[in-house]
């Protein structure tokens, strides 16, 4: 079996066990993830928007 494979499917089973294991945590690290592409995504239209008017 190739390596690539035994990881993926390794990662795959600990998320799964998490979610089961903990769902407040498991529900806290995503909103925690979405936060920051949101914070990221807010600040790259900020830096596009003051290039562009400036």
């Amino acid at each position: 079996m190739n390596v690539k494979k035994v990881v993926t499917y390794v990662a795959v089973a600990f998320v799964i066990f998490y979610l089961f294991t903990q769902p407040a945590g498991a529900a806290a690290a995503v909103k925690g993830l979405f936060g920051s592409v949101s914070t990221g995504a807010e600040r790259l239209s900020q830096f596009f928007t003051s290039l562009v008017s400036s």
